[in-house]
């Protein structure tokens, strides 16, 4: 019979596995403390948590708060980048003309029928609106949409065209 601490070599293991123990312990507890207090980081892989398409809310509550995805991508330069190269790519002008509105609304005139409000617009973008706005939530990655939405939130708004006077031409009842 053989003592297991006669052999100097498995002696050292044997003292410095509950060492090792220890200090894994303690990493883990640690990592664990941290990871409760931190708040989890916005997921771009997914749309908003609740958006609303209307000033009206029942019982006269508030609106949902912004989405904190939306307010990652919101001004945010290389989604905006992004943003502007799909819009090219998925042929968003063909109806939207540069944001200028034609067969689709204008996407700068400022009036928005279903929310101005990125996570409004990504939902927009993903569900499809009626009269023509495709769903593009099965065609589209959601940090895709995010990037589009991003984009069209930074096209500027136009002033609306003043209608031009020609003098001597009024037209009374």
């Amino acid at each position: 019979m053989s003592s297991p601490c006669r052999n100097p070599e498995r002696r050292v293991d044997t003292l410095r596995l509950p060492a090792i123990v220890l200090v894994t312990w303690l990493a883990i507890g640690a990592n664990e403390a941290s990871a409760q207090h931190a708040p989890p980081a916005p997921d771009a892989d997914r749309g908003p948590n609740a958006v609303s398409v209307s000033g009206l809310f029942p019982g006269g509550s508030a609106p949902p708060p912004p989405d904190p995805i939306g307010q990652r991508f919101e001004g945010n330069k290389e989604a905006i980048a992004d943003g502007k190269e799909l819009f090219g790519q998925m042929n968003c002008s063909g109806c939207h003309f540069n944001g200028g509105g034609g067969m689709g609304p204008a996407l700068m005139s400022g009036h928005w029928r279903y929310g101005g409000q990125i996570d409004q617009i990504y939902s927009s973008i993903a569900q499809g609106r009626p009269n023509g706005m495709p769903s593009w939530q099965g065609s589209l990655v959601p940090s895709m949409i995010w990037e589009l939405a991003a984009y069209v939130k930074s096209l500027p708004e136009t002033a609306p065209a003043s209608p031009t006077v020609v003098p001597g031409t009024d037209i009374k009842p």
